[in-house]
């Protein structure tokens, strides 16, 4: 996949559509510093303008694979994008907290999650999937390490509280809070 060219399409149509959506997943976090490999593009996006949102996939080349309450995933033949609907209390305050930051030396500006809303998802992550731990506990001690001196503490506790890995809050904590 070109992903500038394909970041670039994607943006530009979902900021004239009014789409509400932050970046996620792999280029998020190498956004805030973490040196991380992706073959697909993740976003978050309002569930509510799903509705706007399939006519500006199919417009990009996509095609719709798969939805469900919770994601929709798209497809084209140089690669896919997932999405992840934002629709409870905590997804919609992640968007509602996205910054905009530069990609590819400053040629796109993009809208992501800060590292402690990207912390919360791979605490869910750790969760849902099991057999991705060793990837997303990377993630979240990267963006610790990185950020540890910046974070809001208190919202990732938040995060770990939510799934009950209080435990391991704690042990992280302890181990990045400083830095």
């Amino acid at each position: 996949m070109d992903f500038k060219t394909t970041l670039q399409q994607l943006i530009r149509a979902f900021d004239d559509a009014g789409i509400g959506y932050a970046l996620i997943g792999g280029f998020a976090v190498g956004l805030w510093g973490v040196a991380r490999g992706t073959v697909d593009l993740d976003f978050l996006v309002d569930r509510d303008d799903l509705p706007r949102l399939d006519p500006i996939m199919a417009q990009c080349g996509f095609s719709l694979v798969y939805r469900s309450e919770n994601v929709s995933q798209f497809s084209s033949p140089a690669g896919g994008v997932d999405f992840l609907h934002a629709f409870r209390r905590h997804s919609q305050e992640m968007l509602g907290r996205a910054v905009e930051r530069p990609l590819f030396a400053g040629a796109i500006r993009v809208r992501v999650l800060r590292p402690e809303d990207l912390i919360g998802l791979k605490v869910q992550a750790l969760v849902n999937d099991p057999d991705r731990t060793p990837f997303d506990r990377y993630d979240i001690e990267e963006l610790m390490r990185l950020h540890g001196a910046t974070l809001d503490w208190r919202l990732v506790e938040d995060y770990f509280d939510l799934f009950e890995m209080g435990e391991l809050f704690q042990e992280l904590r302890g181990k990045y809070a400083s830095q």
